[in-house]
């Protein structure tokens, strides 16, 4: 899992080369101040003669330690004539390398940065991508919520951690290497002492980070679960007022966001406790480095200057070590989110487009249904049963049947939104299996029965899927689909918001929308889902008007709720239980006195009453 989030930085690897650059420069110049610092408090507390008497020495001694050599160094920087002037040298140079030090700071925050949240516009895109290549079974089984949740929620986890980590994993390492090393200089013997501290923090922060992993990967999925209750509700929300159960979805909303406050609390105990856990130690091993230090230098082993430069330093070493910690709690909370990120990447594309799949030009013969049988996510119930039928081209083909029967399953397999169990579903004799998905797709105009309007204007939701197609077409359209008159009744006309779902407009101006959306495409191939059965009869005859427009010239596949919509249709076909029982006009199946006369019946005396 590291390594498929890392990976994703590889296309910035020279952005983050420029920021190792700049890591390294602010690592040394960071060194470098508290080095210098632990000169100025030397200089301040020890006499000046002694100073220069130190630095004499130093300069005629025939072999230097290696701290001894960056003692003369430095006292070759900073060491003047006279005290005061020893003192503003020293100022001088610190102000420069804290400037230094925080430049190169910027810079390697920034650079970061900027691969940090490339590589997150990178992710989320590869995600939505991904989720819009999915075939419609995923769908049928994966909540929204839980999928805008990923986006959202734990592509965010991932940048607040990375934003972090970036920094923070190419610094403080180095920083406590180069730390590590000027105490080894300074003092072997002490230092072996200090990294006690490691395997100790060590320790602590690998029990707290794998604990704070499960933690996180829970509440991921809680919040993927309020995320879906929340846009479940919105969805819903005039039924929800409609039965009076606003107490009982917020009650519902309610628990799950207590679950969720549960599991975030247990998170913090442990991410607010590690820290000072880890400070803890480092002042218990700081306090006992300060007895033993002191001591030396109580009795002459160790100078007053190395003994103040080893402590500066050494508690400069617990700084980095506690963002390590930090950066580790933040790395857990990205592991378990980029868990469930990865496993949505992950996911198989049932509807897979064959490297050898044709690209066709347009629809010449006929549709067959070749003994096909279908059943959703390989269950056992079948929703088809070896069905056989052919719609030639030029033919309006009617499926009727009981709720349940097969009918709409039949509708999406001729654009291939499932793939068949057995048999073939062909174009002009092709398997569409073995035809590209975009072609194909284009030779059909679906009406559905439920309508969706995107919340953009009116001239975008008819131009929908149309790519350079002119307003006068676009009003052509809307004229042929009966919707002129209340588009131009709009307060912006074509330009006005229809608002989330369309819900600016009435169900039967939708559903004229959509005809027009179907008609601009002018597909040789129409798929209808009764579009009228849920609208009164004046929004049925105007939208049917439209449909009726819509048919002409056209190879029709029509779902048929109201059998009166479908009298004139050159053949229908009954469905039950997944098979064809019956085929034939309207005429013929009356006659046969058979299912499609009971349901035809049925609606009549329905009506009637």
């Amino acid at each position: 899992m590291y390594k498929r989030v890392l990976k994703l930085a590889k296309p910035y690897w020279h952005i983050l080369t420029l920021s190792v650059i700049a890591s390294l420069a602010y690592v040394f110049f960071n060194s470098l101040s508290v080095w210098i610092t632990a000169s100025l408090i030397n200089n301040i507390l020890t006499d000046f003669e002694t100073l220069t008497a130190g630095h004499k020495a130093l300069e005629s001694a025939s072999s230097l330690s290696l701290n001894d050599s960056l003692k003369l160094w430095t006292n070759r920087l900073v060491l003047k004539e006279t005290q005061v002037d020893t003192l503003k040298a020293l100022c001088v140079t610190i102000l420069i390398v804290f400037l230094m030090k925080n430049l190169f700071q910027y810079l390697k925050n920034l650079l970061t940065g900027f691969v940090q949240i490339s590589v997150v516009r990178d992710l989320r895109n590869r995600l939505f991508n991904h989720i819009t290549s999915l075939s419609l079974s995923y769908f049928d089984k994966t909540r929204a919520g839980t999928l805008t949740s990923i986006v959202l929620h734990d592509v965010n986890n991932i940048r607040r951690s990375l934003s972090v980590s970036f920094h923070r994993l190419l610094v403080e390492p180095i920083n406590i290497l180069m730390f590590t090393v000027l105490l080894m200089i300074i003092s072997w013997k002490l230092t072996l002492a200090v990294l006690v501290i490691l395997p100790l923090a060590g320790f602590v922060i690998t029990v707290v980070g794998r604990s704070i992993r499960r933690k996180v990967k829970r509440t991921s999925i809680q919040v993927a679960d309020i995320t879906a209750t929340l846009t479940e509700t919105l969805s819903a929300i005039r039924v929800v007022k409609a039965f009076v159960m606003e107490k009982t979805e917020r009650l519902r909303f309610g628990e799950k966001t207590a679950r969720h406050r549960r599991l975030v609390y247990r998170q913090m105990k442990l991410r607010y406790g590690s820290t000072p856990v880890t400070e803890t130690i480092g002042v218990v091993v700081g306090v006992i480095l300060l007895w033993v230090g002191g001591m030396q230098v109580i009795d002459k082993v160790m100078n007053p200057e190395d003994f103040i430069r080893f402590i500066l330093i050494m508690f400069s070493v617990l700084t980095p070590i506690r963002r390590l910690n930090t950066v580790n709690q933040d790395l857990q909370t990205a592991m378990a989110s980029a868990e469930r990120v990865f496993g949505l990447l992950d996911k198989p594309q049932s509807i897979i487009v064959s490297e050898n799949a044709k690209e066709i030009e347009g629809f010449k013969e006929s549709i067959q249904f070749d003994n096909v049988s279908f059943s959703y996510d390989g269950s056992s119930d079948s929703v088809l049963n070896n069905v056989n039928l052919e719609i030639r081209r030029g033919d309006v083909v009617a499926v009727v049947g009981e709720s349940g029967s097969g009918k709409s399953t039949m509708a999406d397999l001729i654009p291939r939104f499932y793939d068949v169990l057995h048999g073939a579903v062909r174009l002009d004799g092709i398997d569409v299996r073995d035809i590209q998905l975009d072609p194909l797709r284009k030779l059909m105009g679906i009406v559905p029965q439920e309508t969706f309007l995107f919340n953009d204007t009116i001239r975008n939701n008819i131009a929908y899927g149309t790519e350079g197609v002119e307003d006068e077409s676009i009003r052509e359209a809307a004229i042929a689909a009966n919707a002129l008159e209340f588009i131009q009744e709009q307060p912006h006309g074509f330009d006005t918001i229809v608002g989330d779902r369309g819900v600016k407009l009435s169900g039967g101006q939708r559903q004229r929308i959509s005809v027009a959306r179907a008609l601009i495409k002018n597909p040789p191939i129409l798929i209808l889902d009764e579009a009228t059965s849920a609208l009164d009869s004046e929004a049925e005859r105007k939208v049917q008007e439209a449909i009726d427009r819509l048919m002409k010239d056209r190879t029709v596949f029509v779902i048929a709720h109201r059998l009166s919509t479908v009298v004139n249709a050159d053949r229908i076909v009954v469905l039950r239980e997944g098979s064809i029982v019956e085929e034939g006009t309207h005429d013929e199946l009356l006659q046969k006195n058979g299912e499609y006369k009971q349901l035809y019946e049925m609606q009549f005396k329905a009506n009637s009453g």
